[in-house]
């Protein structure tokens, strides 16, 4: 029985994991439930899976979820700090990050200091502080199992190909619901629209980033350090049909792709399961179906968040930290109303343009990077 923390079990990467949880009882079971705001759901999870403790980052929320889960042997802490310092657990097997955004990071930090794998899911841990997360889970000998489809499809694209030589990673993108659009029609679009993707059911934020391509920007970041490769090692392929999840084209020519229907819960119970497949549920791909499979490049003209993503790598030092913090501001101003769409990228991109340097930041660098370009953004 592998015992689990969930670090964002309200969200859409939490619902699913618990999903595969409820279709695998006897392989695992969940530890930990940690949440943001959604007091409900997490009382909700909490009495279905009944595990040793809970966290809601809301600390208004907390009696809330203590009256509630009073008669059930659960413990109850409140706040972000709490968050962190659960994941000391010597009970906790493993760990899934699915916190979106950089409020992930502090945590996951902490369960590698404690030896607790890591099921990643929450990208922009590695895209703010890859080389500090890289570093101290090689120093505790710490697993970091990709969730992210296109990562686990990369991971599972290299098992048994270390002695060979990798010479590019080819990273799907679906292109979102603007594939082919103009940046007239941008100019235009509401976070309806944007809110609308053709194929994967995922929070708002992660969908915003994926109509505007900074989540593919993000993803370029994050497989750089998943990887060790070079930035010009990864290329961005459009995929309408979001079928094939990625592809590593090796030193002879030969290219392996992963493909599946699109679904999350599949790369979730593999980083639960690894080294093992175990049966799942889930529908099966079926080629009559999808009998045609297309690959174009990106416009990078009009989506301009990914050119931003690999400047920001290529500067390297504290500048994706900016970029993070920008982007994060700036997709709650889109959905409050505040800023169009069409003007993130430049919202993004003035604040890495106006950002002070720093080329081998600290941990608390970071912090206090994010911290800076949130005050200035708002």
């Amino acid at each position: 029985m592998k015992r689990i923390a969930i670090l964002g079990s309200t969200g859409s990467i939490g619902t699913q994991a618990l999903n595969v949880i409820r279709s695998h009882r006897d392989l695992f079971s969940v530890e930990v439930l940690c949440a943001g705001s959604n007091a409900d759901l997490l009382i909700e999870q909490a009495i279905e899976f009944e595990p040793n403790a809970v966290v809601i980052a809301d600390k208004g929320k907390y009696q809330q979820v203590q009256d509630a889960l009073d008669h059930h042997d659960i413990k109850v802490f409140a706040g972000a700090d709490s968050m962190a310092d659960l994941m000391e657990m010597d009970s906790i097997d493993l760990v899934l990050a699915s916190i979106v955004g950089f409020a992930g990071l502090k945590p996951t930090l902490r369960a590698i200091e404690h030896h607790k794998p890591i099921a990643l899911a929450n990208k922009e841990t590695m895209v703010v502080a890859g080389k500090i997360v890289t570093e101290s889970a090689i120093k505790n000998h710490v697993p970091i199992l990709p969730v992210d489809s296109e990562h686990s499809a990369i991971f599972q694209c290299l098992i048994g190909e270390t002695h060979n030589k990798l010479d590019k990673i080819l990273l799907t993108a679906s292109g979102g619901p603007f594939l082919g659009k103009d940046r007239e029609f941008l100019e235009q679009v509401t976070l309806a629209d944007a809110l609308k993707h053709p194929n994967w059911s995922m929070g708002r934020k992660v969908t915003i980033d994926s109509a505007s391509l900074m989540n593919k920007g993000l993803e370029v970041i994050e497989a750089k350090w998943l990887f060790g490769v070079e930035v010009d090692q990864i290329e961005v392929v459009v995929h309408p049909q979001s079928i094939v999840h990625s592809m590593v084209q090796f030193e002879d020519g030969s290219i392996k792709a992963q493909l599946g229907v699109p679904t999350m819960e599949t790369p979730i119970q593999f980083a639960f399961s690894f080294p093992n497949r175990i049966e799942s549920p889930l529908p099966r791909l079926s080629f009559e179906q999808h009998s045609q499979l297309t690959f174009t490049k990106p416009d990078t003209e009009t989506f301009r968040c990914l050119p931003l993503a690999y400047e920001a790598i290529r500067r390297g030092g504290n500048i994706p930290c900016v970029m993070n913090a920008a982007n994060e501001v700036a997709v709650q101003k889109f959905i409050d109303g505040s800023l169009r769409f069409i003007d993130i990228a430049d919202f993004v991109g003035n604040q890495m343009a106006q950002a002070r340097f720093i080329p081998n930041p600290t941990l608390d660098d970071l912090f206090e990077t994010d911290n800076i370009i949130r005050n200035q953004s708002r």
